[in-house]
Parts: C-alpha cells; structure tokens; sequence
C-alpha cells in the first residue's frame, strides 16, 4: 500500500483509538505522543519521496500497527481495549503470515502479494469496524458513567445539604437542651424553695401550737412550784416549834411529795412537747420505728387546734377523738406522719374556721349561728391488719371540680400567701411512696370532709 494512501487512514485512525479508548483521561502522557502523530506521519510522506527510501513506508506502516498493540496493552484492563484487541486479532495474523512468507517464501509472496494486500485493508476495516463498535459501547458507558457521576454528584450535594441541616438541627437542639436545661434547674430551685416554705409554714403553724400546749404544762409547773416553796416554809415553821406537830410535818411532806410528783409529770409533759417539735423540725432521716400511732394522732391534734388559735384567738372548735387502742404501735417515719397529720389537721380546722367566718352568708345561707366547728380523730385496726387514722371535718366541703386535684402539686385553694399547693401533695407522697399506704378524700359539698389514711402494719 502506498504511504499516503495509508496515512490517509491511520491519521483518523489513531484518532479513532484516541477517541475510543479515551488515552488523554487514562493515559495523558502516551496521549500526548498520539496527538503528534500526524507529525510522524508527514515527516514519513517527506522522506519516501526520496526514491532510495522507499522502504520507509513498510517502516511507517509497522509503527502505526506497533502504536496500536502497545495502546491496547496499557489499557486491557478496560473493556472497550479487550474488544478492539479481539479485532486485531486478524489482522495481527495476517501481518504475521505476511512476513513469514516474505522471509521464507519470497517468490511466492510476491506472486499473489494483491491478495495480501487485500487481506490488509480487509482487517484493517474489519479493526476499524469493531472500533467503530468499541466506540459505540464507550460512548454508551461513558454517558452511563456521566449519569452514575451526576447522581452521585446529586447524592453527595444531598448529603451536603442533609449534613448542613442536622449540623443547624442539632445546634438547635442543644440550643433548646440547654435552656431546657436551665429552666429545670430554675424549676428545681423554685420546687425546693417553695418545699422550704411550706416545711417552714408548718413548723410556724407546729411552733404556735408548742407555745400554747407548753403553756399550761408550765402553769401547772409553776402554780405547784409556788405552792411547794409555801408547803415547805410551813414545814421550816412546824420544825422550829419545840412542840412538834408530827401529824401536820406528815401532812406537808404528803403535800409537797404529791406537788413534786405533778412538777415531775408535767415537766415531763413539757419535754415531750419540745421533743416533739425538735423532731418534726429535724429533716427526716427515712428510718422507720415504731411509734405509738394514737398519741401522735391526739398530739398533732391539740397543736394544730392550738397553733390556729395563736393566729386567730376568737376561734373555738371542738375536737374529738375515737381511738382504738388495738391499734398499739405503728413502724412508720414520726417525723414524715407527724408532717402529714399536721397538713390534714390544719386543713380541717381551716374548713370549718371558714365556713365558721361565713355563716349565714350568701355562700352558707343554711348555716345558723348553733353551727360548731368540729373536727374528729379517729383510728381503728383493720382485719387486714392495716391501721387507718380518719380525720373528719364539718367544714364546707370539697367540690367535685376540685376533689381529683387536691393532690396535684402547687394546687391550692387559699388565698394567696395562705398556702403553696404543696401541702397534699407532700402528704400524699409520704403515705404512698414512704410509707407503702394509701391516701383518700371522700367530701360532699356543704357537709365536710373526711380523710382516710391507710398504712400497712408492719409490726404485726
């Protein structure tokens, strides 16, 4: 084949491998040498014009076929390489034939060399049409690499996106932890502070129940400590004569034997009183013990009766009490019950206190003036073996609006600075989380109101 007929075709040819085996993404410095082909080949058309270097063009068309084999090696790994490589396959034959017959059967060779030349350009086009093919294939592989590239760029643009806005939510979130976070801690300290308050409002109330159930413990103390100094001084007296009245010493002695035994009782008395109210004041340790459960039930009684008169001296009430004295000793927390005896207590003398306030007024015009204030005390001993303590009002009642959230935290139906809600609430923890009992409230409206407490007697 001529030289220039022949460049005519391996120019766009090795184009074509350039093209379809895309060497300047995969092999951009071997690329870089095809791109100058053209070059080589018009340096090649100069030379084989001279006429003693005619054989440059059998040189030429080596190379090309050289440029080609060696292309397809460096990229086998790639599909659209393994089928131009099955399409050379021919013509790698034929070239291979061609030059054995040359070099072993000359004569024959260059009998029927138009045939071999023929079988060159016929595996020439057979290469360039599995090119044409291999380039079909790439191109398709190509734009379904372009589609695979560009969903992946929309994934990752996504996830870019998705990332940005979870790194904004969770900002956002911790922004909101941490406030939420600071409005509990806020929330607790008001919790504790109005849990102090209510603590010290009891002990105010527990206090000025003290001072007016010490004081007559004390009277006695003192009217039989003065009596006993004149007993005493009639004894000196009596002791001085020289007639001796042994009848009248005995006398005396009886006396103030009899006044230093009521000294000794009520001081006692005083002493448990002031026991009483270091313990409720002391914060309770959570050791249960057994505790005489109906002298805690009257004690609490007369303090809180005596602790509403300290604030309000015109008000009376009666107070009864009914306690079964199978009941005997209780394991439970003294200080913890005493609290929620005190909480219901106060609540019954306040009931009755206001419907006392507001008799014959629009609110209760049924109520007369022979109304009485009473609340009752009672306890009893279950068949179970539970103990229940039931304190009992006439006040005003409970309405059923009200009844289902008296146990509600901060909920209160007095005025304000009068309670803080937390009373009940207290109580109601006490009995049933402290003390594994129960707490119930039975009222009707108009009537009164009876509290039920429930502990199991672990004793028995």
């Amino acid at each position: 084949m001529e030289l220039i007929p022949l460049a005519a075709i391996a120019i766009p040819f090795i184009h074509m491998i350039r093209r379809t085996l895309e060497t300047s993404k995969w092999l951009p410095e071997w690329d870089k040498l095809l791109s100058r082909f053209w070059m080589i080949s018009i340096v090649f058309i100069g030379l084989v014009q001279v006429p003693w270097l005619k054989f440059i063009g059998e040189l030429y068309e080596q190379i090309v076929f050289l440029i080609v084999l060696i292309t397809l090696y460096m990229l086998k790994e790639r599909r659209s390489a393994r089928l131009m490589a099955l399409a050379i396959v021919p013509m790698v034959a034929v070239y291979i034939l061609i030059g054995v017959l040359r070099f072993l059967f000359l004569s024959f060779y260059e009998s029927y060399n138009g045939y071999f030349e023929t079988a060159k350009i016929f595996t020439s086009l057979w290469f360039l049409g599995f090119g044409a093919y291999a380039s079909v294939q790439n191109n398709n592989e190509r734009k379904q690499r372009q589609k695979e590239e560009e969903r992946l760029r929309l994934a990752e643009a996504r996830k870019a996106e998705l990332e940005h806005l979870v790194v904004e939510r969770t900002t956002e979130l911790m922004n909101q932890k941490i406030s939420l976070e600071n409005a509990l801690a806020e929330l607790k300290e008001a919790q504790v502070q109005l849990v102090h308050a209510e603590k010290m409002a009891s002990l105010g109330e527990l206090t000025a129940g003290i001072a007016h159930e010490i004081q007559n413990p004390l009277n006695f103390v003192n009217n039989f400590s003065e009596l006993s100094i004149e007993l005493g001084q009639e004894l000196l007296d009596e002791i001085k004569k020289p007639d001796l009245d042994k009848t009248l010493v005995q006398d005396l002695v009886n006396d103030l034997t009899q006044n230093q035994q009521k000294i000794n009782h009520h001081g006692k008395r005083a002493a448990s009183i002031v026991t009483g109210m270091l313990q409720h004041a002391r914060t309770s340790t959570g050791a249960k013990e057994p505790v005489d459960l109906n002298s805690l039930a009257d004690e609490y009684l007369r303090l809180s009766y005596h602790g509403l008169r300290a604030k309000d001296s015109t008000f009376n009430a009666k107070m009864l009490t009914d306690f079964d004295p199978a009941v005997g000793k209780v394991e439970v927390i003294p200080q913890d019950m005493g609290r929620v005896l005190l909480n219901i207590i106060n609540n019954a003398f306040y009931a009755v206190r206001q419907r006392k306030l507001n008799t014959g007024s629009a609110e209760n015009p049924a109520d007369t003036a022979d109304y009485e204030p009473t609340v009752t005390v009672s306890t009893r001993l279950l068949p179970s073996g539970s103990v229940e303590i039931r304190i009992r009002d006439n006040g005003s009642g409970i309405p059923d609006a009200v009844k289902a959230k008296i146990f509600q935290p901060f909920f209160t139906t007095k005025p304000t600075g009068q309670g803080t809600g937390l009373g009940l609430s207290l109580a109601y923890d006490i009995v049933t989380k402290g003390h594994g009992g129960t707490l119930e409230v039975d009222s009707s409206e108009g009537e009164g109101t009876l509290f039920v407490v429930k502990l199991p007697n672990l004793m028995l």
